[in-house]
């Protein structure tokens, strides 16, 4: 004879397990960020856009508005 289900517990067994794997996600993305910013800072590309944000000034490569 097949046991009675108890789905109450089922269901309680199923959430505990994919909060466990939720909290091991974001506790590996939690050391992925604290190891990237141990890295340091990204490196510049070649500096232009820096250049363009930090004076408001348009690159010298394009041609000025009529």
């Amino acid at each position: 004879m097949p046991r009675k289900p108890n789905y109450g517990f089922e269901r309680r067994e199923r959430d505990r397990l994919k909060a466990e794997k939720k909290a091991e996600r974001e506790k590996a993305k939690a050391q992925r960020r604290e190891a990237n910013r141990a890295e340091g800072p990204l490196p510049e590309a070649d500096g232009k856009l820096e250049d363009t944000v930090s004076t408001g000034e348009e690159p010298s490569e394009t041609e000025p508005k009529a």
